[in-house]
């Protein structure tokens, strides 16, 4: 109207932009892989198979031995069914960033720099597998068996620590993932020593900090908080004790260091993409 005051329309944050792109994205690669449901059905099964005999194995030690470390299998099974869980949903998410390191070696990356949303979003929603459901679902099968089968004095905390450390593993893993793409800006074939952090990560956390030597336990603690994963907030909810003679309320903390990997993480990242050199080609 004539004379009224100007309406201006603030841009939306670079953010909601991200999480807009990564969810058109993802949705274009749910719908290719929903035009084949026995193909993504027979991918999913054998994602959960392949994932399974992770647990069989532990489950093999079990026939022979009843304690791991003066764990037993259910408590074990509690560890295992918490870090499958969360890096599997941070695999769903976050599992297409190795992948940065073959645009960077055959310049596809650039095609991404032009469009008007951010890298990330872009590079994590790239071939948005939903097969990788099947990770989850066994982790979630192993987790409830541990929950039913486990002896557990359950207190409000003790239920609450529960999702809280399947979503701050989650971001925990996620980050380490970003970390691992950074590294990819400068060495270009580093996916192997990114899947050591993550996939190695994940089969670590498996098993009882007990089993490991006190340096490497000190080193997913301090250097990369694995631990936070699931060994700390674990290891309240079964009332054992904590590995290197830590305080109780650092079960309490992986939300926190979920956010203080994610500032470092989007450190590496921006770090990593300002340093990238077009092929020119």
């Amino acid at each position: 109207m004539a004379g009224g005051p100007a309406v201006v329309f603030a841009p939306r944050s670079r953010v909601v932009e991200g999480f807009r792109a990564y969810g058109l994205i993802a949705a274009m690669w749910l719908r290719s892989t929903m035009a084949y449901r026995a193909s993504f059905v027979m991918t999913a099964v054998g994602n959960f198979a392949a994932t399974a005999f992770d647990f069989v194995a532990i489950m093999l030690m079990f026939s022979h031995v009843d304690v791991l470390g003066g764990y037993t299998l259910p408590e074990i099974a509690l560890l295992y069914g918490a870090a499958g869980t969360a890096f599997g949903l941070a695999d769903l998410v976050m599992g297409s960033m190795d992948r940065l390191g073959r645009r960077v070696r055959d310049g596809t990356l650039d095609t991404l720099l032009v469009r008007p949303v951010p890298v990330i979003a872009q590079v994590a929603a790239d071939r948005f597998a939903l097969r990788r459901l099947g990770r989850i679902t066994q982790g979630l099968l192993v987790l409830g068996y541990a929950l039913v089968t486990l002896d557990i004095e359950w207190t409000l905390l003790k239920v609450a620590m529960v999702p809280l450390m399947l979503l701050s593993g989650a971001a925990i893993f996620g980050a380490v993932f970003v970390v691992g793409a950074a590294f990819q800006f400068f060495a270009q074939d580093a996916s192997e020593v990114q899947n050591a952090f993550t996939y190695g990560g994940n089969t670590l956390l498996q098993y009882p900090p007990t089993v490991f030597a006190k340096d490497l336990v000190r080193g997913v603690t301090f250097v990369v908080p694995l631990a936070f994963v699931n060994w700390l907030p674990a290891l309240y909810v079964l009332g054992r004790e904590y590995p290197l003679g830590l305080p109780q309320w650092v079960a309490f903390l992986p939300p926190v260091v979920a956010a203080g990997c994610w500032a470092v993480a989007g450190l590496a990242w921006r770090a990593g993409l300002r340093s990238y050199r077009s092929t020119g080609s």
